[in-house]
């Protein structure tokens, strides 16, 4: 059952609920990808956090504006849960509208980003939190580089 603004996890309890709003909305999404609740919980929060100190004042406005994240759709999903990719890699790779962030093996990028200095952080940024690996690709496929985060 996705979490609501009426019944998230005690951690978010002390959240602005603007904070808390996207806090929910993200680890709803990595639950429906397949994370456990007790890691989706912690890398929620920090990716919440990081998204309220960064966004201007007009995203936060939208975003507390839309509906309340328990009146998500129950559409059939796009993906498939796949709970092993969380132990994989993240890789940017060439991609039809810029550079692609996705797990190994993942059958759709996290997210697509014009340019690769922005895939490239966002990548580190999940490697970090998943203690995995973000692998940077050339537009040939070639690895150029890569950042370890495992333990």
């Amino acid at each position: 059952m996705p979490w609501t603004m009426n019944d998230y996890p005690s951690s978010m309890k002390n959240f602005e609920p603007v904070l808390r709003k996207k806090a929910i909305e993200i680890a709803n999404a990595m639950v429906d990808e397949g994370y456990e609740e007790g890691r989706a919980i912690p890398i929620a929060t920090e990716q919440a956090k990081e998204w309220y100190e960064n966004a201007s004042e007009k995203e936060i406005k939208e975003f507390e504006e839309q509906g309340n994240p328990a009146k998500r759709s129950n559409k059939k999903k796009s993906y498939e849960n796949r709970p092993e990719l969380l132990d994989e890699g993240e890789h940017v790779v060439p991609h039809d509208k810029g550079w692609a962030v996705q797990a190994k093996d993942a059958k759709k990028p996290t997210k697509v980003y014009e340019n690769k200095s922005d895939a490239v952080e966002h990548a580190k940024e999940i490697a970090e939190n998943k203690g995995t690996e973000a692998v940077i690709h050339k537009r040939s496929g070639d690895i150029e580089k890569k950042h370890n985060f495992s333990d």
